[in-house]
């Protein structure tokens, strides 16, 4: 028998689902909070030390540049969170079928997006 498989398979020509896709950037997502989780917890470490370090934490937050570290990683928690729904309701047999699974993508990236966006308004 000929094995007529691909021997380099390029994973940049393959034309990925969404579905695949959202299920993808959920476990980035996770990765990326498990970081973020840490940078959070040093800034709370250091602002209930003392009222000096309080003041240096919110010194730190006026900063865009932190400020945009902190909403990258809400934004990571957000999706991961909206992700992890899809992939409950996944679990109790809903969108399972191709076309349900398209329509949960679209609608985890369309949730996610207005959550991530909400979280911006409120944390500039």
């Amino acid at each position: 028998m000929k094995d007529t498989r691909p021997k380099n398979l390029n994973l940049f020509a393959i034309k990925w689902p969404l579905a695949a896709i959202t299920s993808i950037t959920h476990r980035i997502s996770g990765i990326f909070i498990f970081i973020g989780v840490a940078i959070l917890l040093y800034l709370l470490e250091v602002s209930l030390e003392s009222a000096a370090g309080f003041d240096f934490v919110l010194e730190l937050l006026a900063k865009p540049l932190v400020k945009l570290l902190v909403w990258a990683i809400v934004a990571g928690l957000l999706y991961h969170l909206i992700a992890g729904i899809k992939h409950l309701l996944m679990d109790f047999g809903i969108g399972e079928s191709k076309q349900g699974s398209l329509r949960g993508a679209q609608l985890t990236i369309l949730f996610a997006v207005i959550a991530i966006a909400v979280a911006g308004v409120w944390i500039w």
